[in-house]
Parts: structure tokens; C-alpha cells; sequence
């Protein structure tokens, strides 16, 4: 289980049209906000990318660099680029399942094709959102083992606008006995 205020795992993962992303040489001023999504089979994915990229320049006025990432290879993830038509939205593909793992995704098997006609991967990661310090700690974190209920963009836009005006720390950091 990742632990707030404590090293997220490794992320180096390529992208579709801004190079290679590692998380370690890529901090932003404020945070990265790291989304990680299913996949092209996904219409849940697509309508969740959608408000991500277009709320993207409210996150980066915010100082929050934001990348969005799948297990899926180099074509799956330019078929869901061109559905999202959001030019500046990093795309990172081909995230391995023991690095998804890692960061504590779920993993699920393929039940075919989906209701929009497109066949799921053997395997893929469930998704998850996580806000990154630029000293590579978590902030926050979010999973799931389905692709309902998600984290709303808009609400995460205000809790770092409150987490950066009160100097608000990560929660969720004790590891104590209880």
C-alpha cells in the first residue's frame, strides 16, 4: 500500500507526443496529478479523459503537471488520443502490469468486447488518481476495483487550491499500531 508523505513508485513510461515521462525528472511546482485509466475499451475512460483534458489548463495555472496512462500499447492509446482530441493532455502507454501493481492498482481479466465494441486486453489495470509532490511523496490517492465512482476533477481542482492556500499536509501517513 503507497503511504502518504512517502516515495510514490517508479513511473517511466513513454507518451504519445511529449517524449518519455519519469516522474522523478518531471516535477511540477506544485504537484502531478497522475490518472491512470483503463484503456480504449473503456467508454467510462473516454468520458473521464474528456473533463481531465479539459480542465487540464486549470490544473497547470494551479502549478499541477498532469499525465494520463494505460497498460495499452502505442495504438490503442493514439485510438483514444484522437477520441479526446485534447492536444495538450500527456498520454503515457504501454505502463506495465508490475508497475501498475506497484502503485497499487488493481488488475482484471478481459470479458471480451464491450458494450462499444471494443475488445478489453488479456490484462489491464483498474484506475486509480494520485497527486504527486515534486519531491516524489504522495498527497493523495485514489483506487478502484471498477470503473465507476471516480474521483470529479472539479473537486480535486478545489482541494489543492485549499491544500496550497493553508499548507494543508498529505493525511493518511500513520502506520502505527492502532
Amino acid at each position: 500500500m503507497l503511504m502518504p508523505r512517502q516515495p510514490v513508485p517508479t513511473l517511466h513510461v513513454p507518451t504519445l507526443a511529449h517524449g518519455n515521462f519519469k516522474l522523478a525528472e518531471d516535477a511540477a511546482p506544485n504537484f502531478t496529478l497522475v490518472v491512470f485509466y483503463r484503456g480504449l475499451h473503456c467508454p467510462i475512460c473516454l468520458k473521464y479523459l474528456l473533463e481531465l483534458g479539459r480542465l487540464q489548463p486549470e490544473f497547470e495555472k494551479r502549478g499541477v503537471k498532469v499525465i494520463a496512462l494505460s497498460s495499452d500499447g502505442r495504438e490503442r492509446a493514439q485510438a483514444m488520443a484522437d477520441k479526446l482530441n485534447a492536444p495538450g493532455l500527456r498520454m503515457g502507454y504501454d505502463l506495465g502490469l508490475a508497475s501498475a501493481r506497484a502503485w497499487g492498482l488493481y488488475v482484471s481479466t478481459s470479458r471480451g468486447v464491450t458494450s462499444i465494441g471494443i475488445e478489453e486486453p488479456a490484462l489491464f489495470s483498474e484506475p486509480g488518481v494520485f497527486i504527486v509532490r515534486p519531491d516524489g511523496t504522495l498527497y493523495y490517492g485514489a483506487v478502484q476495483t471498477m470503473p465507476f465512482a471516480r474521483p470529479h476533477f472539479d473537486e480535486l481542482l478545489a482541494a489543492i487550491d485549499f491544500a496550497l492556500a493553508k499548507d494543508y499536509p498529505a493525511r493518511g501517513e500513520y502506520a502505527g499500531a492502532v
